[in-house]
């Protein structure tokens, strides 16, 4: 079977289904299959991907591209390629597919935003991403999600029929473990400027992870006395602007730090030094930084809301969405609490445990096997 993956969309400092790209891929190479891969990449992007030497994985390497240009090659010369290398099936990791299929076809979902929370997008996002995924939706012989719940959104936003729709959650790099060297610590410390105790955010700086409900929080828990400052990790999204007003209005300049982007070698180690991790959400396709947190044993605060449920289980603490008060009072009994604190870093280290890139790749691989037998 001749499978090809086409991971053009993924970004430059890759974030949350940036990394699935990635790791989905390195993966399915690694596999013992009778798979040939043909890998759809830009340019640039070569060095991100940084697979293995594998007889089995060809790149088809693409000039370099700004999102509109690669969704109009999507359409117009990648049914081309498709036809030229011989596939039997085209994984789009991305939302969309190539609406002429030259071959089997599966198009990856990571949520539904773009219907549930349009005001989110910027407005060529609201425009572009509900047509195209519809249409996608129709054409695909087989759909993945990320997760059960953005399965059941799918289902029942789309209407498609359950059977042609798979849950795969994502996993979690060997990386992402508890870090016992002190002296690695203290430079990642050091380099970013963190301070001695903090509250950790990871995750893109736009509306949809809801930050500023998280910075009115944390205000109301400094007056209740906690020491700890805030780090925000990520790099700035979709009307960012608001959240570092925010910051100011609040009087929070000198406790909440902003890092930016950090490389994925380097935010294992932000985790470790983290008294507490925080993710306040609105909805989730996945949220691989909750994933990410809890394999480092970062106690762990998030929404009950979306794909967070069936993540967290039992191993953080959950609070309605948009409730204030429900996320000061968590954040607080985790900060105070150090026997608590210890219980939910050893249950995150257990639930993470059974989140794999293996498995991801490994349940992908059938779904292939699915179209082609």
């Amino acid at each position: 079977m001749r499978i090809g993956i086409d991971t053009t969309a993924l970004p430059s400092k890759p974030v949350g289904a940036g990394n699935y790209i990635i790791n989905l891929t390195r993966w399915l190479v690694s596999l013992e299959s009778d798979c040939d891969f043909v890998i759809f990449i830009q340019k640039s992007r070569v060095s991100l991907l940084d697979l293995p030497e594998n007889k089995h994985a060809h790149l088809q390497v693409v000039p370099d591209m700004d999102p509109l240009r690669r969704l109009i090659w999507e359409q117009t010369l990648l049914p081309r390629l498709v036809r030229k290398v011989g596939l039997d099936v085209l994984h789009s990791l991305h939302y969309t597919i190539p609406l002429i299929k030259p071959c089997g076809s599966v198009v990856t979902f990571h949520d539904m935003t773009f219907f549930l929370f349009p005001q989110l997008h910027t407005r060529s996002k609201r425009f572009f991403f509900p047509l195209m995924i519809r249409a996608s939706a129709r054409r695909a012989d087989a759909m993945v999600t990320v997760s059960e719940s953005t399965r059941r959104d799918s289902i029942r936003i789309l209407g498609v029929p359950p059977e042609k729709i798979v849950a795969i959650p994502l996993g979690v790099g060997e990386n992402f473990r508890e870090i016992s060297d002190e002296k690695q610590l203290e430079e990642i410390r050091r380099k970013y400027g963190l301070p001695e105790k903090f509250i950790l955010y990871v995750g893109l700086v736009e509306p949809r992870k809801n930050l500023p409900l998280l910075l009115e929080a944390y205000c109301d828990l400094q007056k209740q006395g906690i020491p700890h400052a805030l780090v925000i990790v990520g790099r700035y999204g979709w009307d960012s602007e608001e959240v570092l007003k925010q910051v100011q209005e609040l009087k929070l300049d000198q406790w909440v730090h902003f890092t930016g982007y950090v490389d994925h070698s380097e935010l294992p180690a932000i985790y470790n030094l983290a008294s507490l991790m925080v993710y306040p959400s609105l909805y989730e396709g996945f949220g691989l930084p909750v994933l990410e947190a809890m394999a480092c044993g970062t106690p762990l605060v998030t929404t009950e809301v979306s794909s967070m449920p069936e993540l967290v289980g039992e191993a953080g603490l959950l609070f309605p969405v948009g409730d204030k008060e429900a996320l000061v009072e968590a954040m607080r009994s985790v900060l105070t609490d150090k026997v608590f604190g210890d219980h939910l870093s050893s249950l995150g280290l257990q639930q993470a445990a059974r989140f794999t890139w293996r498995q991801t790749a490994t349940d992908t691989l059938r779904v292939y096997n699915s179209i082609f037998l």
